[in-house]
């Protein structure tokens, strides 16, 4: 296992916010999948990902709870460390609304730093927050306010290079292109590092008019649910820089997980399933149990020698 906090996957000394940010400042899309525990986030960096998404819905879900701001933010923080831990790529953290004002937001930034994650995403909705996708109105937050947030985030984050990044939801609430436009340039000036523009239309044709007509500088971010059909082309085209795969490990799981025990218990055994499923071995190479037992070994070795 490593720890990203020690070793950076690039081999360097950067840190996990400076890792983030060359990717959010690259020339290239990048990608960042969701990750919602410690296993999930080593499957993504073993098929490729180099940054990870932790998002408020799929750890709210794996908990069992709805993403409403019932996972309070210091459970929040409990969920994602195991991920710090266990892999060395970048994690960029849902904050939800910010979890109240900025002095609360002020200390989670905090204590995120100090927990090796890379950045964290705030959006400019009212507290508690509703899911993006929810059917229900969505209250935005007071501008002032919110601008207030990122403030003071970037004043309390630890690490120089974390990563703030705003997201607005005025796309989403109905609020329109002017206001998204609006707040996008807000949040530029009150600090943010990148700007998360979030739609839930089936199409892009929102996010390419944001796109279009925003002037901004720092990077562009957008997680493409329910516009899946987009190719990633039209995205690079747009000048967008990252791509959140938002809640694709959750959803596959839970699928997999479905069809996999209602098999089971419709066939009263697991004969069938066996051939179809990761082995035991599987789990153990994953968590590194063969280097578990050499250190063993190591340890054997070394103590009947000074003995």
């Amino acid at each position: 296992m490593t720890d990203a906090r020690k070793t950076p996957s690039n081999g360097t000394d950067l840190t996990a916010g400076a890792q983030l940010k060359q990717l959010l400042q690259g020339d290239d899309l990048s990608f960042l999948m969701e990750a919602h525990n410690a296993l999930a986030a080593k499957l993504a960096v073993d098929a490729g990902f180099e940054a990870l998404w932790a998002s408020s819905l799929t750890l709210s879900a794996s908990m069992g709870m709805r993403d409403a701001n019932e996972l309070a933010w210091p459970d929040v923080l409990k969920l994602v460390d195991p991920i710090t831990d266990f892999v060395d790529r970048p994690v960029l953290l849902d904050a939800d609304s910010g979890y109240g004002d900025f002095n609360i937001f002020g200390r989670f930034v905090t204590k995120a730093c100090a927990a090796g994650v890379a950045g964290v995403c705030i959006e400019d909705k009212a507290f508690p927050k509703r899911n993006s996708f929810a059917n229900t109105h969505h209250q935005l937050a007071d501008i002032e306010d919110f601008t207030g947030m990122i403030m003071a985030a970037k004043d309390q984050q630890t690490d120089p290079d974390f990563c703030v990044v705003a997201r607005t939801e005025a796309l989403v609430a109905g609020a329109g292109l002017s206001e998204a436009l609006e707040r996008a340039a807000r949040y530029e000036a009150a600090g943010a590092d990148a700007l998360f523009v979030h739609s839930k239309q089936k199409t892009a044709f929102e996010i390419e008019a944001f796109c279009k007509s925003w002037n901004g500088s720092i990077p562009l971010i957008i997680a493409p649910t329910t516009y899946s059909n987009t190719s990633t082309d039209v995205f690079e085209r747009l000048g967008i820089s990252a791509v959140i795969w938002a809640n694709h490990g959750l959803r596959a799981a839970m699928k997999a997980m479905t069809q996999a025990y209602q098999e089971i218990f419709d066939a009263r055994s697991v004969a069938e399933l066996e051939q179809k499923i990761s082995t035991v071995d599987d789990i153990l190479a994953l968590t590194d149990t063969e280097g578990l037992l050499a250190r063993e070994r190591q340890l054997a070795t070394s103590s009947r020698r000074s003995g």
